[in-house]
């Protein structure tokens, strides 16, 4: 038995906002989307290297207000692409925590927060 990866799902409420923050702030692109038809919610998969996340407007797909971590080493170079996009709704900080981890939180339009962490050696 093997697993093989996790793919988080996170409630979004408006598609503009999500591509807005998730495309344009944090630099992931559409793998794919999704509508029974075309009136009705929108769940796509985006991704950004092996990060993958799923995002969804469907009631029950997950709760707004989720936490998630991300593992990932380059800490200071993706904070520093962050900061230059000069983003409106938020200029997440570097915050060193004392159990040797630093990490940048992103606060999505609906609550979401992804802290993105790199490990101290």
């Amino acid at each position: 038995m093997e697993f093989l990866r996790t793919v988080p799902i996170l409630r979004i409420f408006s598609v503009e906002k999500a591509k807005e923050f998730y495309l344009g702030f944090l630099g992931f692109t559409i793998d794919w989307e999704h509508r029974f038809e075309e009136a009705l919610p929108l769940y796509m998969q985006i991704s950004r290297g092996n990060l993958v996340l799923h995002l969804s407007e469907h009631h029950g797909d997950g709760s707004p207000g989720a936490s998630i971590r991300v593992e990932m080493t380059g800490l200071d170079e993706f904070h520093a692409e962050l900061i230059a996009k000069k983003y409106g709704y938020g200029r997440p900080g570097i915050v060193e925590e004392p159990w040797g981890e630093r990490r940048v939180t992103a606060l999505d339009p609906f609550h979401n927060r992804i802290h993105f962490i790199e490990r101290l050696q």
